[in-house]
């Protein structure tokens, strides 16, 4: 707490930093907040696995990856989606590889710097306890810039990020809560009715192109479980219009480590 500039006792049981040098995610709670003093490092890969890795040891199949290479290309919107610790990050920073062959100007948000992007003009942004991710996203739009990351996307600010995204600011990435990639629409819906009266599907169905989900399974493996072309919406039970690349061709499964070599 004392590295980060903040307090930790009693009135304030818990403490969330970012390790200075080496980038490690700090979780703490203490007493009375938890019966007992528990914590959780979470180390950042010393290196960005790449798509063509990801095609290489059989998690993604060549399909999918000429696809995701070809969106990329395009200026797709891209939301990558999964339970915590599907890999999400980790498989947003091989398509944030990609985006580094293009020639634009990336903006990366985080609460948490994570994500890596080697592109010629790339920068990064971070929330602090005085400005939101809402108010990274009208900052940067006030910007010269081509391309906006979003870490996470976890509050009233996706109302803002898919409004960026629609208005002249595509090939965006951003990473999402949920357990399936339809569920990664809905989860925006509720994200933006904290911001909205109005859930914005048509906003939704227009600025996101691809849903990418990654699953963790009970033997703490990864895999890309399914990817989702977004077409707009529908009068049928489900309100979006989907297409799936293929659903469930991957079978290929890899140890958690693998991902944090």
């Amino acid at each position: 707490a004392n590295m980060a500039g903040d307090f930790f006792d009693q009135d304030k049981p818990s403490v969330s930093i970012e390790f200075p040098v080496t980038g490690e995610r700090f979780q703490g709670i203490m007493p009375p907040q938890t019966k007992k003093p528990v914590f959780s490092i979470r180390k950042k890969p010393s290196r960005v696995m790449p798509l063509d890795e990801y095609l290489s040891s059989k998690i993604i199949t060549n399909e999918q990856y000429d696809f995701l290479v070809s969106s990329v290309r395009a200026r797709k919107n891209i939301v990558v989606a999964g339970p915590t610790g599907s890999g999400k990050t980790t498989f947003a920073n091989a398509i944030l590889n990609e985006v580094a062959k293009l020639n634009t100007r990336v903006a990366i948000l985080e609460d948490t710097a994570e994500l890596q992007c080697n592109a010629k003009n790339s920068y990064s942004f971070k929330t602090t306890s005085q400005v939101g991710m809402g108010q990274l996203l009208k900052d940067t739009l006030r910007m010269n810039i081509d391309s906006i990351v979003v870490g996470e996307v976890r509050g009233g600010e996706a109302l803002d990020l898919l409004k960026a995204w629609n208005t002249g600011h595509p090939g965006g990435v951003a990473t999402i809560h949920s357990d399936s990639a339809i569920d990664a629409l809905y989860r925006l819906e509720q994200l933006i009715l904290e911001a909205s009266p109005s859930s914005q599907r048509n906003l939704i169905s227009r600025a996101v192109n691809i849903v990418i989900f990654l699953e963790k399974n009970s033997a703490r493996q990864r895999k890309v479980k399914e990817i989702l072309k977004v077409r707009g919406l529908t009068e049928r039970v489900s309100p979006y219009l989907v297409e799936p690349l293929k659903k469930d061709v991957v079978k290929s499964i890899v140890p958690v480590n693998s991902f944090c070599n």
